[in-house]
């Protein structure tokens, strides 16, 4: 089985958007990133790969995550196109030109791109994709590049307001 577990950027502040790619996260999302990173700690969720936009608030999203699941902050793999807007064919490439030896790898980026992978993968997914939204979709096959579109199962969805 693989599992890509597909993050959304923690709360954000809402100004700057001239400087769109250095906005920051509030003290909310800070607290929300812990709390999501946390549940998954108590579950057994480990990384094996981690990838992430390289905004700012998707940075600091995935150092909190990093931290709490124990994955080594050097470790994590920053992709331009997460944050400038990769189509879910590309995606989906992406992925399949994963190493087989990893067999959970988390996503950190944005939306709207976040809900059309969610939406590409699932084959069925119709959820809204708040801030800290963690969704993890499971594959039923032995190596990446056998997944396909609209063949992944939810395996858990995570968002702030199921623990508040």
């Amino acid at each position: 089985m693989k599992r890509v577990i597909i993050v959304r950027h923690a709360k954000t502040i809402s100004y700057n958007y001239d400087n769109d790619i250095e906005r920051e996260l509030t003290d909310r999302g800070e607290e929300d990133a812990e709390m999501i990173s946390l549940e998954l700690k108590k579950s057994n969720i480990s990384a094996d790969l981690i990838i992430s936009s390289p905004a700012k608030r998707a940075k600091q999203t995935v150092e909190i995550y990093a931290g709490t699941l124990d994955y080594p902050k050097k470790s994590i793999r920053f992709e331009k196109k997460l944050y400038s807007g990769k189509s879910p064919e590309n995606f989906l490439n992406m992925l399949r030109e994963l190493e087989d030896e990893k067999n959970t790898v988390f996503v950190f980026g944005h939306n709207p791109s976040v809900y059309y992978y969610m939406n590409y993968l699932l084959r069925d997914f119709t959820d809204d994709v708040p801030t800290c939204s963690t969704v993890g979709i499971d594959f039923d096959v032995d190596s990446w590049e056998n997944i396909k579109e609209r063949s992944g199962i939810m395996g858990l969805r995570l968002i702030p307001d199921m623990f508040r």
